[in-house]
């Protein structure tokens, strides 16, 4: 079929457009939606060839399912509904080019190259984003219970532990010997306790403060993980009343120049969930400028949340979100439908429109924990660019000084084929949308010099022709035909070596595979059709019978 050299020369220049068309940016069309939340037309420039984390810098995150809170029914399933929130939240999140994929039957691996803030990134990733609304404890139902659970504990060999408010009480040695009071300004700083007879000496009443509303209580923060913990036994598990439960809040809150961590009595049955939210926005709510997060709901969400909240103005109504108390629950001034708002205090517009972010995206269907982690500067991404094309350079300059040095003219040849060889390699990697890492410019430079090799193994075969006294015609059509065994075999092991490592490998050993893959194919295309015809087009200009410099 390509027995001319007008022939050979056509397939070649078909080849050299398709390359250099596929390597030329061009724009592309997405829809996205804007911060009024209407769907609209977006034009960007797409970069055929992207450089992945290793070369840009960013983060890569392993997740797998985390099972340590409870056993997750269908694991696999829960990953393949959780790479579809994880998809949706990073496109959301508006990094270019994202790799999001799932490795085997029990990993999901994220990898987002160029962003400048990774740990608000992998906030985003992980978070769970199950959100719930539910009442507060109106009855005060666990106040009522906590002499119970005092005595449970006491019973169980739980002892008084020091707390916030027994050092806080007690005058130092200097202030007993001037007889000055210290108690006053302390307790008019600190939370009140009287109020709700929460000054009962008892293992966990006594590490309690009454809140600002029913059901609140506010724990010292140095003694949150022994509340905790105490809350967390079975004998208090049982005593807690029928309907209701403990969630602390989400972070800690400043009273009196102490840190104090919220806790919670709750309903457990829940108002809403975030299954019924159809969309969430971050906005500056204009009557105070400050940063709030507005939902609508579905239409049968909407109509449930009206009844519900109609029922319960004056109420207080905690937003939970990942098991914890979003903030301070708001009181309940008028029912609420389809519309409402998420107040985030002094948060600024980024928390909101990260909240409204992943709210948008849904709740992961169980929750994940990262395995691995990998963070990438961008100054070392550019520091791996330079020195692997440096490494590329001098691999190039090598091979055209061994190449010319020692087959004279056809080696000059071959170092023309091997011009091509780039071009159709980079165009290769860019129609298939690959993404160029460190290790895949190492895959390059490896498939030069099987490109070389091939070369090598063709002249040395027309070399041996040539010493038989046959004509340079002969010699090279007998030479090409003898180095196709050896070429073919040596480019089929690799093949193989590089498909296994695309299957079953991650992250960089992909990159470094599919570069080899695309560069075997691209050298053998050089080295056995390009190659020869340059010297098919040499014989003709010079003759087929003079002598041929290799």
């Amino acid at each position: 079929m390509f027995s001319t050299i007008r022939s050979r020369l056509i397939l070649i220049g078909v080849l050299v457009v398709a390359s250099i068309i596929s390597l030329v940016p061009r724009e592309v069309t997405v829809r996205e939606r804007s911060p009024d939340g209407r769907m609209r037309d977006v034009t960007i420039k797409r970069v055929p060839l992207k450089r992945g984390l290793d070369l840009m810098g960013g983060i890569h995150l392993a997740l797998e399912v985390d099972q340590s809170k409870g056993v997750v029914a269908n694991p696999e399933d829960a990953l393949e509904r959780a790479l579809t929130v994880i998809r949706s939240r990073v496109d959301e999140f508006g990094v270019a080019e994202p790799l999001i994929q799932k490795v085997g039957n029990d990993r999901i691996v994220v990898e987002l190259a160029g962003i400048t803030d990774p740990g608000r990134a992998k906030q985003i990733v992980e978070r769970s984003a199950f959100l719930e609304w539910r009442l507060t404890d109106m009855d005060n139902l666990f106040r009522d219970a906590l002499p119970a659970i005092d005595r449970a504990l006491t019973e169980a060999g739980v002892r008084i532990g020091p707390s916030v408010r027994d050092t806080a009480a007690q005058p130092s040695t200097l202030e007993q010997l001037l007889g000055a009071d210290t108690t006053a300004g302390a307790d008019s700083a600190a939370p009140d306790t009287a109020q709700t007879g929460l000054d009962r000496p008892g293992p966990l009443s006594s590490l309690l403060f009454a809140g600002q509303m029913e059901g609140e209580f506010l724990v010292p923060e140095e003694d949150f993980p022994r509340a905790d913990s105490l809350i967390s036994l079975p004998a208090v598990q049982r005593l807690i009343p029928r309907g209701r439960e403990l969630v602390w809040g989400s972070e800690p809150r400043s009273a009196g120049g102490r840190s104090y961590r919220p806790l919670y009595s709750l309903e457990r049955r829940s108002i809403l969930t975030g299954e019924q939210l159809q969309d969430a926005r971050a906005t500056i709510d204009q009557t105070n400028n400050q940063s709030i997060a507005t939902f609508t709901l579905t239409r049968a969400g909407g109509r449930r949340f009206r009844q519900e909240t109609r029922q319960h103005v004056g109420d207080y109504m905690a937003i939970m979100l990942d098991g914890r108390v979003f903030r301070q629950p708001p009181v309940l001034r008028s029912e609420i439908g389809r519309n409402g708002q998420i107040e985030l205090g002094n948060a600024s517009l980024q928390e909101a429109q990260d909240l409204a972010l992943v709210l948008r995206a849904g709740a992961l269907p169980a929750p994940l924990v990262i395995v691995e982690e990998r963070t990438v500067g961008p100054s070392l991404g550019r520091d791996s660019i330079r020195q692997g094309a440096q490494a590329g350079v001098v691999a190039g300059l090598l091979v055209i000084l061994v190449m010319v040095g020692y087959y004279r003219f056809a080696g000059l040849l071959s170092v023309f084929a091997l011009g091509f060889f780039a071009l159709f390699t980079v165009g290769g990697l860019a129609s298939f949308g690959a993404t160029l890492t460190l290790p895949g410019l190492a895959g390059f430079v490896l498939s030069l010099g099987m490109a070389v090799d091939a070369n090598v193994l063709i002249f040395e075969r027309i070399r041996e022709e040539v010493k038989q006294n046959k004509t340079p015609r002969l010699a090279v059509d007998a030479g090409f035909q003898n180095a196709m065994p050896a070429i073919i075999d040596a480019n089929v092991t690799t093949v193989i070596s590089a498909a296994f490592l695309f299957q079953f490998g991650t992250g960089p050993v992909k990159g470094f595979a599919v570069t080899l893959l695309v560069g075997i194919i691209a050298s053998l295309i050089t080295a056995v059709f390009v190659t020869k015809t340059f010297f098919l087009i040499w014989l003709q200009r010079r003759g087929a019978t003079k002598e041929l410099a290799i």
